[in-house]
């Protein structure tokens, strides 16, 4: 009787962890609220993505085309990047590149990785910078957004990091 409950003790600590992978869609909106850009002390470097793998073919259509339509100048806000893909998730973190804009010297207007891991809740590290360009191509100015937390399945989050800003929803597929 004994190992009968330990066995269903053990089977009731592995389950959640155990279904928890697979592939799930992700969709992000990173957004700029009226005000002086906070300059990062360095600009992005040139190694960005190490590490990363980038979401193309496995983007999807966006479905927070509605919050997204909301972030307007006229509200005080400007979209920088919105996109949704699938990834797959697991208890070790995958990392992802993602890019907006036209590409200048190795750097885009808006560059960075998203790691995501998945374990009883969701696991998110955000590194992004927002390039400005001189008339040469070369970065003028950066801004970084360097922000983890922890996600509920299915539910839209807001991150907030100075003047900038993420609205990101990971969901199981």
């Amino acid at each position: 009787m004994r190992a009968i409950r330990n066995f269903a003790l053990l089977l009731a600590l592995l389950a959640p962890t155990a279904f928890a992978d697979g592939l799930y869609s992700v969709e992000m909106i990173i957004f700029r609220q009226a005000g002086d850009p906070i300059p990062a002390s360095q600009p992005a470097p040139d190694d960005w993505a190490a590490g990363s793998q980038s979401i193309a073919g496995s983007e999807r259509g966006t479905a927070l085309d509605g919050e997204a339509a909301k972030l307007n100048p006229n509200a005080g806000y400007e979209v920088l990047l919105h996109k949704a893909w699938s990834q797959d998730l697991s208890a070790i973190p995958s990392k992802v590149s993602l890019t907006s804009g036209e590409q200048q010297l190795g750097h885009f207007p808006v560059e960075g990785t998203l790691a995501l891991a998945i374990d009883r809740s969701i696991d998110v590290q955000a590194d992004f910078w927002i390039n400005r360009f001189d008339g040469s191509g070369l970065i003028s100015t950066s801004e970084r957004l360097h922000q983890g937390s922890r996600l509920k399945n299915g539910e839209l989050t807001f991150l907030d990091h100075g003047n900038l800003g993420i609205l990101i929803r990971v969901s199981p597929l």
